[in-house]
């Protein structure tokens, strides 16, 4: 019934936990796909190990694409190697997307740790995507639930962009007449270490810039501040 898509580079230290939370989910009618950029530890080693079946990757965009080829099935997750699913989160969500009858959907974040500068930031954030959802929606692209059909319309996460791809895709699937929701069931646990990495300042500017130039310029082609794809992976 849903196939997860999981784009990984170097994910040694955060893999094995998320498929440890998928393993332990209460649902269970998934497959996973691990869309790999040329991993040089054991990241891919690990995917085998868990069952899962392993793509060529790239970066995320077409790391996601490339994995939505091999999807056996209708419903789509898409989630990074860092992120940590409670063990209700499939099924109570899914639950939630069919009921309110979606198409697109991301899950409410809540940040692994416990300090309280994430926990703010990941609330603005949180009220911000809900005041969005309907004219403007955002979406990181560690987790995005959609139908295949929906993004077959959408045409996939466009492989052209300097960033924002994920939050682009939700948008050209809403633009495109389908609906999409914020689900208010079950958080995802999101990582901070891209956070940690930069400096929080510097990464919640980064951010809000990012989102004002999509709003009123346009989607994020070119280079507008550096961006750091690899991540301290060691956490």
């Amino acid at each position: 019934m849903l196939s997860i898509i999981i784009i990984t580079k170097n994910e040694e230290k955060c893999l094995p936990r998320l498929l440890e939370s998928l393993k332990n989910q209460s649902f269970k009618d998934y497959e996973v796909i691990v869309s790999d950029a040329n991993s040089n530890d054991k990241t891919r080693e690990i995917a085998a190990n868990y069952g899962c079946r392993i793509v060529e990757g790239g970066k995320p965009a077409g790391g996601r694409n490339n994995g939505v080829k091999e999807a056996e099935n209708d419903l789509l997750l898409f989630l990074d190697a860092d992120v940590i699913l409670p063990e209700n989160f499939l099924e109570e969500n899914i639950k939630e997307f069919n009921e309110r009858k979606l198409d697109c959907a991301t899950a409410i974040y809540k940040p692994q740790g416990d300090k309280l500068v994430d926990r703010f930031m990941y609330f603005v954030y949180n009220n911000w995507a809900k005041s969005m959802q309907y004219f403007f929606p955002h979406s990181a692209g560690f987790c995005i639930f959609c139908r295949k059909e929906v993004f077959d319309k959408a045409g996939g996460f466009n492989e052209r962009l300097y960033i924002a791809e994920d939050h682009a895709f939700v948008n050209k699937a809403k633009h495109s007449g389908y609906r999409f929701r914020l689900l208010k069931s079950v958080p995802i646990l999101a990582s901070v270490r891209r956070a940690e990495k930069e400096g929080r300042f510097k990464f919640a500017m980064k951010y809000i810039y990012a989102g004002i130039y999509r709003l009123f310029v346009k989607e994020i082609e070119k280079e507008i501040f550096e961006y750091d794809y690899n991540y301290d992976n060691s956490k």
